[in-house]
């Protein structure tokens, strides 16, 4: 499952540095935050990417100079700051999005419909056993 798991990470962020010159998890950061247009504080960030507070705010530096987010007060806290996607960030993110989308689908192309249905119950099944075993 490890090993499986490396070389699509590794094809797909090989691809995103070709393609968009963009690391892995500068397009994971703007992926939690397309979800979210109301945008994110760094703390949540953080927990969504599970990386150190210290990466995400490098992460969000480098996206945030090249004008692809945007850091604004939080409306619930003034003393906070929430990380949003800007237009251009959403412009760039859609069209990597739709690249990406069509990047895993080759990747998996290849395998059965039965077998992809069968691998997605199995591992449905472990993250709940992960998750029960986590609130233990």
């Amino acid at each position: 499952m490890m090993v499986c798991t490396t070389r699509v990470e590794s094809a797909i962020r090989s691809r995103l540095r070709i393609t968009f010159g963009i690391t892995l998890p500068r397009f994971d950061m703007m992926a939690q935050l397309e979800r979210q247009p109301e945008g994110l504080r760094m703390g949540e960030l953080s927990k969504r990417m599970m990386v150190t507070g210290g990466n995400v705010t490098g992460i969000a530096d480098q996206l945030e100079r090249e004008g692809l987010v945007a850091r604004v007060p939080d409306p619930a806290d003034g003393r906070a700051f929430v990380v949003r996607l800007t237009p251009l960030g959403q412009a760039a993110f859609a069209e990597m999005a739709a690249v990406h989308e069509g990047w895993v689908a080759e990747l998996f192309r290849d395998i059965p419909a039965a077998d992809k249905t069968a691998m997605i119950a199995l591992l449905d099944t472990m993250k709940q056993q992960l998750n029960d075993k986590e609130k233990e």
